[in-house]
């Protein structure tokens, strides 16, 4: 269901853009992009931080669609819930939890990035492709997560989100 006075039967992303195609493609094909692309970060390490910042931000309906489709990358809700409490002792390369603490900050304290956590990263051994990546793929999702959340399609996740 929708906040769109036209269109309140609108109950997922799908009929939005069927509706209002031009509103989203754009986003959609920059998010494939960088998930597709070449990339020091796997493909499991993208579909990770992709849910990870859903789950950050509470967008049940882009956390669900992400979960279901990182359960054919071995990643579990048990992950998803343990970085959400303590990225520190999640079972993930410790590698990449440079990568998952700048991505919370970013997600929900963007004002208080400054060059100290870059640096972070890159003493960590991430390259500034890597870094990009990340800072990419955390403001996609946070885009896509207030869109959703903005227009009504997060509000009831079990009409919202459709497996497949």
């Amino acid at each position: 269901m929708s906040y769109l006075p036209s269109s309140p039967e609108l109950g997922n992303i799908a009929a939005m853009l069927g509706k209002y195609p031009r509103r989203g493609i754009l986003l959609f094909k920059l998010l494939e992009d960088i998930k597709k692309s070449c990339s020091p970060l796997s493909s499991s390490m993208r579909e990770l931080i992709i849910g990870y910042t859903s789950g950050l931000n509470q967008c049940d309906l882009c956390f669900n669609t992400i979960k279901a489709d990182s359960e054919q990358a071995c990643l579990d809700e048990t992950l998803f819930n343990q970085l959400q409490t303590d990225i520190d002792s999640a079972p993930v390369d410790e590698k990449l939890k440079p990568l998952l603490r700048f991505v919370k900050k970013l997600t929900l304290t963007p004002d208080q990035i400054n060059q100290t956590d870059a640096q972070q990263l890159f003493d960590a051994g991430w390259d500034e492709s890597a870094f990009l990546d990340t800072v990419f793929l955390c403001a996609m999702v946070n885009c896509m997560n207030r869109f959703v959340s903005g227009i009504g399609m997060d509000v009831n996740p079990r009409i919202s989100y459709q497996p497949g």
